[in-house]
């Protein structure tokens, strides 16, 4: 199971470590631990752990700021999380994660090995990202969708990518919300939290709003990483990290938050190409191939395609979107930007009558390279 410590259950209002909190969360895990888990840790709190040092009052807005509140706060985080489980005689070890171990193939299985030879040896990885000398990750936010260009910049998100790498059974995401209302309950006496969200659809993207008071997410960042971990097949748990015994309820089965079931689980290479690389550009297609795509598994042809976004080269995923803009599916690219901006709109036909090279595929996508992301339908 991966677990994520948002800011505000790690640090009090002030800043300060809510180290009461953090021991008894540590606690269950150790429990958990020793009952045969196998746990990994993303903890969010380090730039505000490094304001709180540093007497800042309000969050810096340069990044070489932010970065260097990172520096101080991360070594502060791993010291407590060191202090915690020594306190039972059980090792933490520190992995920092940027963009780049995600996106390249061979780094990304890597990766994979490492955590697993950490979990063999009885450790606890307490994953973070990489502030310190990452940019995308403390300058962007995962938003509803329009912004493709890095694969995290939260640490939801990066909890999600972790479950879904090691096939994870369960992604438990701890913050200072109850979980997913059916309206807003900073606004409305009568919101509803929504116990069970079986597939994270348009309408239930559409319940998420703000961010976070000092974290850099928010209940929309929390439902994309859900979305990402159910089509790994991970049950997602979205809960309050403040709640007595938290983790300990979630494993008994008690009802606590909102629980995302999981779909049916991608391939590992096809969970690399829907989640965990950048994507390089965007791919707007008629509604002939928005159902070709969603509900036939079948290629992407340039006589489905009406716009291209971005520039990108042949072996380059991409968004695959419909004409208002959603995302129905990724998918690794047979032509160039340049080239295919020649053939967007034309027949297939058309196409091979007017090359030479007849050994250029007909399709601009094809279908064993797409993933569909639109809870419209699962991938099989």
């Amino acid at each position: 199971m991966v677990i994520k410590l948002g800011t505000n259950v790690l640090c009090r209002e002030n800043g300060e470590p809510a180290l009461a909190r953090l021991y008894a969360i540590v606690e269950d895990v150790v429990d958990a631990h020793r009952a045969g888990k196998e746990i990994i840790l993303v903890s969010s709190g380090a730039i505000s752990l490094g304001m709180h040092r540093l007497g800042l009052q309000e969050r810096p807005e340069t990044l070489e700021a932010k970065q260097a509140c990172a520096a101080i706060g991360q070594i502060r985080l791993m010291g407590v999380y060191e202090q915690a489980f020594e306190r039972f005689g059980i090792s933490a070890a520190q992995v920092l994660l940027s963009e780049s171990d995600f996106s390249g193939r061979e780094r990304y299985l890597n990766l994979r090995n490492t955590l697993q030879k950490l979990l063999q040896l009885r450790c606890i990885p307490i994953v973070n990202e990489n502030d310190t000398v990452s940019t995308l990750e403390i300058e962007t936010h995962v938003s509803s969708g329009e912004d493709h260009s890095v694969v995290f910049g939260d640490n939801d998100m990066l909890s999600a990518l972790v479950a879904s790498k090691l096939g994870a059974h369960l992604l438990v995401i701890l913050s200072d919300v109850e979980g997913l209302y059916d309206q807003d309950p900073s606004t409305s006496d009568d919101a509803k939290l929504i116990g069970c969200v079986n597939s994270v659809t348009p309408e239930i993207e559409a319940l998420a709003q703000g961010r976070s008071s000092r974290g850099r997410g928010g209940m929309r960042t929390k439902i994309q990483a859900a979305k990402v971990a159910s089509h790994s097949g991970t049950t997602t748990i979205i809960a309050r990290g403040s709640q007595s015994k938290v983790i300990r309820k979630v494993l008994s089965g008690d009802e606590v938050g909102t629980c995302f079931m999981p779909q049916k689980a991608l391939s590992s290479r096809k969970r690399w190409i829907a989640f965990a690389t950048a994507v390089s550009g965007r791919v707007q297609v008629n509604a002939g191939a928005r159902s070709a795509l969603v509900t036939r598994r079948a290629s992407l042809l340039f006589a489905g395609v009406t716009a291209l976004e971005n520039d990108f080269k042949s072996g380059d995923i991409v968004s695959i979107v419909d004409d208002a803009g959603y995302e129905l599916a990724r998918g690794i690219t047979n032509y160039s930007s340049a080239e295919a901006q020649k053939l967007v709109g034309r027949q297939s036909a058309e196409i091979q009558k007017g090359t030479s090279d007849k050994r250029r595929p007909e399709e601009f996508i094809h279908r064993d390279n797409i993933v569909v992301v639109t809870s419209e339908a699962s991938d099989p």
